[in-house]
């Protein structure tokens, strides 16, 4: 789960971590009361679960309250389209206004999951404000890593490491080091799988705080934190992941015209491999779960549906937890249900699978029995390119 920027900068200052005065406005008279009240010169910014907004207009500088008034109007209701939105772009709804920084240097932190090592890392680097991916890649060694003992965490000696790698001294030394021991006292508290503050800022008169911010959660913690789950914004989310989400689906949307629907997000991953191997391109990822009802299954196939580049459904399950019998069951139903007119490909094995294919052999529906992954996959993807399977 993502949250705005706004929402984590009020994470941060609860845990201590320095960021910039400021308040969120949905009105551009909002953004002018807020550059009043701060007093000076400002940075309007848009709020989307994005990055790139500078580059897509989506932050601007006033210095009075009257430029802030007109920045957030020109911000406010635009379709901003940045590398990491759909195509179309993302609405912003609302903006931060917050004081702008004299910035003296511009530096990267982050904490995630490095699950090679099974543990959590911190990663630092004196090129903050730049696309971190692009430096891991062209210049590596300007990546600090520190990476957190399992049950100990992070030991003073490598915030201190880290903190003397970015290059601070004297009072900022400081500051960093407790920056970055209250940012990991976050990340674990809240169950977070990312934190990155890009850029971390040194400021002309010496104070070090958090630019920007970005926080994403755990979803399988959530509900250990109601207090997160509050902040959700779903007008950030496609509508199709909002509503999979409601009847505990795993459903991601992708691009393509074949839908999947799976038990298990290995086979998930399997099937979309496969689908492109069989020269198509999988529309979703779409994981059912082990346990999955004939609701489920139908909200399933409703969901798949609902995607009108969907040219063609190819169910891939095994039947371990989700009994085939079962699976059958759901798919009938859903199909007579909802009238489903697209091609469905079934490959099916494990418990019960004979039960379940004759079943689905009796119930008279135009469903198309695969005997294998890559049969079903082919097939799947004729349907799809309107070629007979």
């Amino acid at each position: 789960m993502k949250i705005h920027e706004y929402q984590a900068k009020a994470l941060l200052r609860e845990f201590g971590v320095a960021v910039p005065k400021g308040e969120v406005a949905d009105t551009p008279a909002q953004a002018r009361a807020i550059a009043e009240r701060l007093g000076g010169r400002v940075v309007v910014k848009a709020q989307v679960h994005a990055g790139g907004r500078g580059k897509a207009g989506g932050i601007k500088v006033a210095d009075d309250p009257q430029r802030a008034e007109q920045a957030a109007g020109q911000i406010l209701g635009m379709m901003l389209k940045t590398p990491q939105t759909p195509p179309e772009g993302i609405r912003v709804r609302k903006v931060l206004v917050e004081e702008a920084s004299a910035i003296e240097r511009e530096l990267y932190l982050s904490i995630t999951l490095d699950r090679a090592r099974a543990t959590n890392v911190v990663m630092a680097s004196q090129a903050g404000g730049m696309e971190i991916e692009e430096v891991a890649v062209k210049t590596p060694d300007k990546i600090l890593r520190e990476w957190a003992h399992p049950a100990l965490g992070l030991a003073d000696f490598q915030a201190r490491r880290l903190t003397f790698g970015l290059g601070l001294a004297g009072e900022s030394f400081k500051q960093g080091v407790a920056l970055i021991r209250n940012l990991f006292t976050l990340y674990l508290a809240k169950d977070c799988s990312l934190v990155e503050i890009n850029p971390l800022v040194v400021t002309k008169d010496g104070r070090v705080f958090a630019l920007d911010a970005k926080l994403n959660f755990d979803d399988n913690a959530l509900f250990r934190h109601k207090d997160i789950v509050e902040l959700r914004d779903t007008n950030e989310e496609d509508p199709l992941d909002v509503e999979a989400s409601k009847y505990g689906l795993n459903y991601i949307k992708l691009d393509g015209d074949v839908g999947c629907m799976v038990n298990g997000a290995g086979l998930a991953m399997a099937t979309m491999d496969i689908v492109k191997l069989s020269g198509g391109e999988p529309a979703n990822f779409l994981d059912v779960g082990g346990g999955a009802s004939p609701e489920q299954i139908e909200n399933a196939f409703r969901i798949l549906s609902s995607d009108r580049n969907v040219k063609a459904v190819f169910i891939n399950v095994f039947g371990g937890i989700l009994r085939v019998d079962r699976l059958a069951e759901g798919i009938i139903a859903a199909v007579k249900k909802l009238g489903l007119t697209l091609p469905v490909v079934l490959r099916a094995e494990g418990t019960n699978v004979e039960q379940g294919k004759k079943m689905l052999a009796d119930s008279g529906l135009a469903l198309t029995m695969a005997d294998d992954m890559a049969d079903g996959a082919k097939k799947a993807v004729d349907f799809a390119k309107g070629r007979r399977a």
